[in-house]
C-alpha cells in the first residue's frame, strides 16, 4: 500500500529542534531541487500494490536513501546511521523535521533497490541530465568544419574512409551539435578467480551437503550412500597446493573430480525418488540445478579437450556471470557484466548492460539515435576507439554529417609534397580526438 502525500519541502520549513535554518547552498539542498520527485514516485508506485499491506515508505525516502548510499559509498547500515545524524540528509529524504531516531531499518534498503530497476534509474537519469545538456548544446557547441578534399592522385578509398570527408548526402534542418563520447568496459564481479578444478571441488562439496540433507529426511534406516569425500578432498588438495602443477596433473585431477561429482549426482537422483527435493532449502535447490549444468559443461570440455563452451558457468553462487574476453595485458579475461556508456557534457548515460559479451562496435548507431532522441539533434562528432570504426558506422556517420574519430581504414596514405600539410592536419585532428575521449575513462575509474 502507498499513500500519495509526499510534497517537496522548502528548506525554510524543515524543523530543527536546536534552532536555526538549513543553508540554501548546501549540496543536499541543491541536489533535492534537481531531482524530479514526481517521476520518482510514479516509477516507485509501479512496484507496489495498493490493495493490501501496511503503507510503504515514501518514494523520496527510498530513492533518496539509495542516492545517499551510492554518492557517499556507504554500506546499508552506515547509510542509515549517517541519515540519523545529519539534518540535511533527513531533509533530502523528505522528513518534515529533524529526528533522533532512525527513519527506517537498514534491511529496508534491500527492498528499496528492488523497487528501482535499471529501467527506472535510466528514466530518472535522463530526466535530470537532458535539460542542462540541451542548454549547453545551444550555448557552446559549434559544428565541426570538414577537412579539405584529398590531394590529387590519392585513392578514392582513403577519401571514403576518412572521418573528415563525412559530408551529409541530404542536409539536416537542424545542424549537428555536441560531442558524443562512447566506450565500453567490464565491471568486475565479486567472485574468486574461477578454475575448472576449483569449480568442480565446490560443486562436489555442495552435492555432498545435499546428500546429507536428503538422507536425513528418509524415514527408513537405509545405509547412507558412500561419497568418498575424504579421498576426493585429499586428491584435490594434492594438486591445488602445488605452486605450478603441470597440465597433465591438472587434467588428471579434473577427471577425478568429475567422477566423484558424477557419483554424487547419481546418489542424489536415487534419493530424490524416495524423498522430495522440496526438503532442500531454496538456495541449495538452486545450487543443485547449477551443479547439474556445470557438470555437463565440464564433462563436455574434458572429453573434447577444449577450454571453451557457450554460456560457461564460472560461479555456482552467481551462475549468470560470464567470462568477458578483453585481450588486455593486465587482464586478458574479466568476469562480470559488460557495460556500454556514452558521455555528453560530463553527463554519463548507460546505453547497455549485459552479462553476455557483445561487440560494442555494433551498438554505435543505436547510441547515436538515442542521442538524437534525447537532445533533438545529431552529434557533431563521435569520439570512440578503433573498434567502433567499421564500414557500416562510417557510412552511417557520412549520411548524417557526423565526424567519427580515428584514422582512416586501410593502408596509410603515401606522403607527397601535395598532401603533406593535409596529412599533418589530419594527424593533429586524430590526436585531438583521442584527447577528447579521455574523460570517459575517468567515469569507469
Amino acid at each position: 500500500m502507498y499513500r500519495h502525500n509526499e510534497q517537496q519541502l522548502s528548506f525554510d520549513e524543515f524543523f530543527l529542534p536546536f534552532g536555526g535554518h538549513l543553508r540554501q547552498d548546501n549540496r543536499w539542498v541543491r541536489l533535492s531541487g534537481q531531482i524530479p520527485w514526481d517521476l520518482v514516485e510514479e516509477l516507485y508506485v509501479l512496484k507496489l500494490r495498493n490493495d493490501f499491506g501496511a503503507p510503504a515508505h515514501s518514494a523520496r525516502m527510498a530513492f533518496g536513501s539509495l542516492l545517499i548510499k551510492e554518492r557517499l559509498g556507504l554500506s546499508d547500515e552506515e547509510t542509515v546511521a549517517q541519515i540519523t545524524e545529519n539534518p540535511y540528509l533527513q531533509y533530502f529524504i523528505g522528513l518534515k523535521g529533524f529526528q533522533n531516531n532512525a527513519p527506517f531499518d537498514s534491511s529496508q534498503m534491500v527492498y528499496f533497490r528492488k523497487r528501482f530497476p535499471i529501467e527506472a534509474i535510466d528514466r530518472i537519469n535522463d530526466a535530470v541530465a537532458v535539460a542542462p545538456v540541451r542548454e549547453k548544446l545551444k550555448k557552446t557547441d559549434v559544428p565541426r568544419n570538414p577537412d579539405p578534399p584529398p590531394a590529387t592522385g590519392e585513392p578514392e578509398r582513403n577519401a571514403t574512409d576518412s572521418r573528415q570527408q563525412s559530408e551529409p548526402t541530404q542536409p539536416e534542418a537542424t545542424p549537428n551539435q555536441g560531442k558524443l563520447i562512447v566506450d565500453a568496459t567490464c565491471t568486475p564481479a565479486d567472485v574468486a578467480y574461477p578454475t575448472d578444478l576449483n569449480l568442480l571441488n565446490s560443486a562436489r562439496e555442495k552435492a555432498e551437503k545435499i546428500i546429507d540433507i536428503l538422507h536425513a529426511a528418509r524415514r527408513d534406516d537405509a545405509v547412507k550412500p558412500r561419497t568418498y569425500r575424504k579421498k576426493a578432498r585429499k586428491r584435490y588438495l594434492a594438486v591445488a597446493r602445488k605452486k605450478r602443477p603441470g597440465r597433465r596433473k591438472i587434467r588428471k585431477a579434473i577427471g577425478q573430480q568429475l567422477r566423484f561429482l558424477r557419483r554424487d549426482l547419481g546418489h542424489i537422483d536415487t534419493l530424490s525418488e524416495q524423498v522430495s527435493l522440496s526438503v532442500l532449502p531454496p538456495r541449495l535447490y538452486r545450487d543443485l540445478l547449477v551443479i547439474t549444468e556445470l557438470y555437463r559443461q565440464q564433462k563436455t570440455m574434458y572429453e573434447r579437450r577444449v577450454h571453451r563452451i557457450d554460456d560457461r558457468i564460472v560461479s555456482i553462487s552467481q551462475p549468470h556471470i560470464r567470462p568477458i574476453k578483453r585481450g588486455k595485458v593486465v587482464a586478458d579475461t574479466e568476469f562480470g557484466a559488460k557495460v556500454s556508456i556514452s558521455l555528453v557534457h560530463g553527463f554519463t548515460f548507460t546505453e547497455r548492460i549485459s552479462w553476455d559479451n557483445f561487440n560494442e562496435g555494433t551498438e554505435l548507431i543505436d547510441n547515436i539515435e538515442r542521442y538524437k532522441k534525447r537532445f533533438g539533434v545529431y552529434p557533431a562528432s563521435v569520439h570512440a576507439d578503433k573498434v567502433y570504426r567499421t564500414r557500416d558506422n562510417l557510412r552511417y556517420c557520412r549520411t548524417h554529417g557526423i565526424g567519427l574519430s580515428g584514422p582512416p581504414l586501410g593502408r596509410p596514405r603515401k606522403v607527397t609534397p601535395e598532401n603533406r600539410e593535409a596529412l599533418k592536419a589530419a594527424r593533429q585532428q586524430i590526436r585531438q580526438d583521442e584527447l577528447d575521449r579521455i574523460p570517459v575513462e575517468g567515469k569507469f575509474g
